[in-house]
C-alpha cells in the first residue's frame, strides 16, 4: 500500500472510531468536564517500555521507555503518579521508575534488588512494598524520599506482598519457599511465617483485617490465615477481649493451580481462579468453605469483580475470551472474544469499560461493560503483562 492510500485508510479508521464515540457517548460514556483526566498504563516486558491509553478518549496516547523487563505497576493514590516495577536481567538488579501522570513523563528511578516482581503502595501514598524475588525479599520504599529505607527478609522467591487495611500486617507469598510470611510494618519485621502452601502466588486481605487467603498455586488449595489483634475492653457486660495470635486457620480445596483471589468489593466472598482445574472457585470468608467451582473457560488466570458486587470477569489465558459470571444468578452470562490470551485486566473509574491486557497478540482490549461487547483493540508493546489507572482533574 503507497503512502496515500496508508494516510487515506488512517484517516477513514480515525472517523469511524470517532464517530463511534460519538455515538455511544450520550448513552453508555460519561461527560467528562473539561479538565478531568484519566489514563491506563500497560507494562510491556518483552519491549522495556509503558504503554499510556487515554480512557477519555480511549487512544494510545504515547509509549514510555522505562528499562528492561517492566512487569508490574501501581498508581499512587494520593498524588499524581504511578510506579513501574522493572524487573531487570535475570542476574541484575531491578528498579523502580517514576511516572508524573499529568506530564505522563519518567521523572526519576528508585533502585531495587533483584527481580523485584510485584508492588503494593500504601493507602497513604508514603510507602511502597516490593517483593524481589530474587533477593527473597522486601524492599521499604519511601516514595516522598524517593529511596529504600529498609529490606526485609523474606522466604524463596516472594511473589506478592498486601498490606492489611488497618496497616498492621504485609502478607508475603513466597512462591519457592511454598510458605507465607507476616510482617509488621512498624517494626519491620517478620512477626510469623506458614508452611505448607506450595507455589504461594497471590493474597488477599479482608476488610477488617481479620484474615489472609493466599492461592497456592503448586497445589489445589487456599490457605487462610487468622492474623493477629490486639487486646480490646470489652463492655461493662464481658470481659475484655484477649489479644489472639496469627493461626492457620484453615486450607480449603479449590481447584489445580490456583493463581488469583478475587475479592468482592463489599466483602464476604472471593474467587479463585484455578488455571489447571479452567475453573473459578467461590469462597465464604466468613465460614472458609468453597460453595461451588464452576467451569469457567481455558486457563483462567485473573478475576475481577464489578464495582455492584454482581459480576465477575475472568481471564482466560489460553483462550481469546473474558467470561462473564453472575454472582447472584450463579451462572455464566457469556464471554466477550477480546485478543490472544488475555491476562490483566483493570476497569476505568466510571465502570463503563473494561481494559484488558492481552499477553500474546500484545494489544489491549477494550469491553464496554454496559452491552458486554468488545469496543476496540488497541495496540501494545512486546508482552504486556500488568495495567493500572490513574484519574485525576487539572488545577
Amino acid at each position: 500500500m503507497n503512502s496515500r492510500l496508508l494516510t487515506s485508510a488512517r484517516l477513514v479508521a480515525g472517523a469511524l472510531l470517532a464517530l463511534t464515540l460519538a455515538g455511544c457517548r450520550p448513552h453508555d460514556f460519561p461527560q467528562y468536564p473539561a479538565n478531568y483526566r484519566e489514563y491506563a498504563y500497560v507494562t510491556n516486558g518483552g519491549s522495556g517500555t509503558v504503554s499510556v491509553y487515554d480512557v477519555v478518549n480511549v487512544r494510545l496516547d504515547r509509549e514510555l521507555a522505562t528499562g528492561a523487563n517492566p512487569v508490574a505497576v501501581a498508581a499512587s493514590p494520593t498524588r499524581n503518579e504511578v510506579y513501574v516495577v522493572n524487573s531487570g536481567l535475570a542476574t541484575g538488579q531491578g528498579w523502580l521508575s517514576v511516572i508524573d501522570a499529568q506530564k505522563n513523563a519518567v521523572i526519576g528511578s528508585i533502585a531495587l534488588h533483584r527481580q523485584p516482581v510485584s508492588i503494593e503502595v500504601a493507602p497513604d501514598g508514603a510507602t511502597a512494598y516490593i517483593a524481589n524475588a530474587g533477593s527473597n525479599s522486601i524492599s521499604v520504599v519511601d516514595l516522598t524520599a524517593r529511596r529504600e529505607v529498609a529490606r526485609i527478609g523474606a522466604g524463596e522467591q516472594p511473589a506478592a506482598a498486601r498490606l492489611s487495611p488497618d496497616g498492621k500486617t504485609l502478607v508475603v507469598a513466597n512462591r519457592g519457599g511454598n510458605s507465607v510470611s507476616l510482617i509488621s510494618p512498624a517494626t519491620r519485621a517478620v512477626r510469623a511465617v506458614f508452611e505448607g502452601c506450595p507455589g504461594a502466588a497471590d493474597a488477599v486481605v479482608l476488610k477488617d483485617s481479620t484474615k489472609a487467603f493466599v492461592a497456592c498455586s503448586g497445589g489445589h488449595q487456599v490457605m487462610t490465615i487468622a492474623l493477629a489483634r490486639d487486646a480490646k475492653p470489652g463492655s461493662a457486660q464481658s470481659a475484655a477481649t484477649p489479644a489472639a495470635a496469627d493461626r492457620l486457620e484453615a486450607l480449603l480445596d479449590v481447584g489445580r493451580a490456583p493463581v488469583h483471589l478475587a475479592l468482592k468489593p463489599d466483602g464476604g466472598e472471593i474467587f479463585s481462579s484455578n488455571l489447571a482445574s479452567d475453573t473459578v472457585s467461590e469462597i465464604y470468608d466468613s465460614t472458609d468453605e468453597v460453595g461451588d467451582s464452576f467451569t469457567i473457560g481455558d486457563g483462567p488466570s485473573r478475576g475481577l469483580v464489578s464495582a455492584d458486587n454482581a459480576l465477575i470477569y475472568v481471564a482466560n489465558s489460553r483462550s481469546q475470551y473474558i467470561t462473564i459470571y453472575g454472582i447472584d444468578e450463579g451462572k455464566r452470562l457469556g464471554s466477550v472474544k477480546v485478543g490472544d490470551g488475555p491476562s490483566a485486566m483493570a476497569f476505568s473509574n466510571s465502570g463503563n469499560l473494561l481494559f484488558a491486557v492481552d499477553q500474546r497478540s500484545g494489544d489491549v482490549a477494550v469491553v464496554r461493560t454496559a452491552i458486554r461487547s468488545l469496543f476496540t483493540l488497541l495496540p501494545a508493546g512486546r508482552n504486556p503483562n500488568a495495567i493500572a489507572m490513574k484519574s485525576f482533574t487539572v488545577q
